[in-house]
């Protein structure tokens, strides 16, 4: 009997931009002591979706209509992130996607010792993306201090494990994505995709932005 030729696919697969912004030294320290000095009543989520925590502050989600020149600088570097993974993972040629308009929601987040944030997505919008502004020191006792972590989004996919299925490629491979996220370090992710942030034990602090994005 003849074997079948056998062409392998990667379909349902979930783009994830990546970027690093170089010599991002000063920027990030600048952006740190803004918002350390701006960790207050008047700048605070007032709404937050989840139940929130002493150990992190979560901004308002105006962030990138604050016209410091560090924010500014920030937000023309992840929003061209944003539009370089929407240009890579779509058919949408450069002169259509120019021609759409880019909304966002950008806030910041400051986690001290213990601070964590639960699974969740953002399901009004359709691309979001992470920067880290500071990664916080490690914590030697929990190597999963802070990590940030994208859940799979094949719902059942792993119900049922033997060897045929358990030693799959990356690509097919049912598992978590986790980072441990480090300064000038950029993820662009599909809205849709649950993820959530380990409790931070490093002595220090971890000061992350994240945005939202919706083009019409």
């Amino acid at each position: 009997m003849v074997s079948p030729s056998v062409s392998l696919e990667p379909l349902f697969a979930v783009p994830f931009g990546h970027a690093r912004l170089a010599a991002c030294e000063r920027l990030n320290a600048e952006l740190e002591q803004l918002f350390l000095a701006r960790e207050s009543a008047e700048y605070r989520n007032p709404s937050p979706s989840h139940i929130p925590q002493e150990e992190t502050f979560e901004s308002r989600f105006n962030l990138f209509r604050w016209t410091e020149g560090c924010v500014q600088e920030l937000r023309r570097f992840v929003l061209d992130g944003v539009i370089a993974t929407v240009r890579q993972a779509s058919t949408l040629s450069a002169e259509a996607l120019g021609r759409l308009r880019l909304h966002n929601h950008t806030w910041f987040h400051v986690s001290r010792h213990a601070g964590s944030f639960v699974a969740h997505n953002h399901p009004l919008a359709s691309w979001s993306a992470v920067y880290c502004v500071r990664a916080g020191l490690p914590a030697p006792e929990d190597p999963n201090s802070g990590l940030l972590r994208f859940l799979d989004p094949r719902a059942g996919a792993d119900a049922y494990r033997d060897p045929a299925n358990a030693s799959l490629r990356p690509a097919f491979a049912h598992r978590p994505l986790e980072l441990h996220l480090t300064a000038g370090q950029l993820v662009v992710f599909p809205s849709y995709v649950f993820h959530e942030v380990a409790p931070f034990f490093g002595p220090d602090t971890r000061i992350t932005v994240a945005s939202n994005c919706w083009f019409n």
